[in-house]
């Protein structure tokens, strides 16, 4: 399992890579494993304006349906529309082709906010069955 020290993670599983004052959110190898194949994902409409832990959309897998929340706030500038017609993106490569959306402005203080790699691996851990 992969856990990046370059990103900054929310306790909902999703990642925030900051680039300049922008934001690249997606969902970490942990949710990506847990949900298993996934099958579709809603993504919301560029100008979309998210408050930190806002839904923002859904992803579907062969398990279950979840929830994506928003790990800083910001208006959504781009979707990953490749999702649309391979979500199996999420899966093989949720770091980077699986990316879901990109969100500007990011104030830094939102980001420091969230774990970091260290914290994050540990939160993980603690919800792994023993």
């Amino acid at each position: 399992m992969e856990f990046p020290e370059d990103l900054r993670y929310t306790k909902d599983h999703e990642w925030l890579r900051l680039e300049g004052s922008d934001g690249v959110v997606g969902i970490t190898d942990f949710a990506q494993d847990a949900l298993g194949d996934v099958v579709f994902v809603e993504l919301p409409a560029v100008g979309t304006v998210l408050a930190a832990g806002q839904a923002f959309g859904v992803v579907e897998s062969n398990k279950t349906v979840s929830d994506l929340f928003a790990p800083v706030g910001g208006r959504v500038t781009a979707v990953n529309a490749d999702l649309r017609d391979d979500p199996e993106r999420v899966n093989k490569d949720p770091y980077g082709a699986g990316w879901m959306i990109r969100v500007s402005p990011v104030r830094p203080e939102d980001a420091s906010a969230l774990l970091d790699a260290g914290a994050y691996r540990t939160l993980v851990a603690s919800e792994q069955p023993k």
